[in-house]
């Protein structure tokens, strides 16, 4: 399952987050393959886009980071995913 990874720092919080993101990497554990990652130049914020079925694994990552982060989690599918979805779903 994809998984849209959102997350919000604090202007407080920026350091701290740089630093710990230079040594660390910020990547995710076993269980979680981060498919791709995009940061904004204007504050810590972001977004992921991850995969996996490991619940355990994805709060695993989450929780690294909860101290300094705000974070969403929200399940997604693509365009094709959808199509079946509405398809079997159709009149």
């Amino acid at each position: 399952m994809k998984f849209m990874i959102t997350w919000t720092g604090s202007p407080g919080s920026i350091k701290a987050t740089r630093a710990r993101f230079m040594e660390t990497g910020g990547g995710p554990p076993s269980g979680v393959t981060m498919l791709a990652r995009w940061h904004s130049p204007q504050a810590i914020h972001g977004f992921c886009l991850a995969e996996t079925n490991d619940a355990k694994a994805l709060y695993e990552w989450v929780n690294r980071w909860d101290d300094l982060l705000e974070f969403t989690l929200s399940p997604v599918i693509d365009d094709a995913e959808l199509g079946e979805v509405l398809q079997r779903s159709a009149p």
